[in-house]
């Protein structure tokens, strides 16, 4: 099969998957444009070069660093949500591999993405660079605390589960923006959240679907030195 083909193999399957998932989503299909991103965008230069033969399957693969780059049609349904315009910037909380960037650089005018693993985010920051998405920045940094030089946002997404929802990320929103985040405790039940912030600051919750991602870690300080947590304790 042709990388062609089993990129429109994968975007049969999150049509399905939306079809299979719209009484939770409120979705029986995604906008156009969104479909178009997810065709454009080639995954496969996002997965290690092990993994080529499996990067348009519907499933989440590691990325190192006790990391994964989201299942298709998670990046897909989570920008959709995000109800992305060509004006807007957005913050992306979770920079991984840089794929959903790259997904969102084709939606939006400025993309600016949070990466807490130095290594992680520097590869990503090299590759969309290398790969051309110029409407990308990449910057190591705790994504609890957001990205307060560039804020405000008009939409904020989050990779990651965390277990509340982050005051600044929230103080970060624009009115009338959307937050889109993964919230609950590390592989046990998560839930996909869409806040809406209205012209007068106040916040509207809905659940979306039950997820599992991996979650979002912070910097501690200890006794000086930065820790990172990372999964696989590398």
């Amino acid at each position: 099969m042709s990388t062609r083909q089993k990129i429109e193999a994968m975007l049969h399957t999150i049509e399905v998957e939306c079809s299979f998932t719209k009484g939770f989503t409120g979705r029986a299909s995604l906008v156009p444009e969104v479909m178009e991103a997810m065709r454009l965008v080639s995954r496969h230069d996002f997965v290690p070069p092990a993994l080529t033969a499996m990067a348009y399957e519907n499933t989440p693969l590691p990325i190192g660093k006790g990391q994964t780059i989201s299942q298709p049609f998670i990046v897909a349904l989570m920008t959709d949500l995000l109800c992305p315009e060509k004006g807007d910037v957005i913050l992306e909380v979770g920079a991984g591999s840089g794929y959903q960037a790259a997904i969102l650089s084709l939606l939006v005018r400025q993309v600016y993405t949070l990466e807490i693993i130095p290594a992680l985010a520097e590869k990503a920051m090299d590759l969309l660079q290398k790969l051309g998405y110029e409407n990308v920045e990449v910057r190591q940094g705790d994504g609890y605390n957001g990205w307060p030089e560039h804020a405000p946002f008009d939409g904020i997404i989050v990779t990651a589960a965390a277990t509340h929802v982050p005051t600044s990320l929230k103080e970060q929103l624009k009115p009338g923006g959307r937050l889109i985040v993964p919230v609950g405790l590390p592989f046990m039940h998560q839930e996909l959240l869409v806040l809406e912030k209205d012209e007068q600051g106040v916040f509207s919750t809905r659940d979306v679907l039950p997820v599992s991602f991996v979650p979002l870690t912070r910097e501690e300080i200890d006794r000086g030195t930065r820790k990172i947590e990372e999964l696989d304790g590398s």
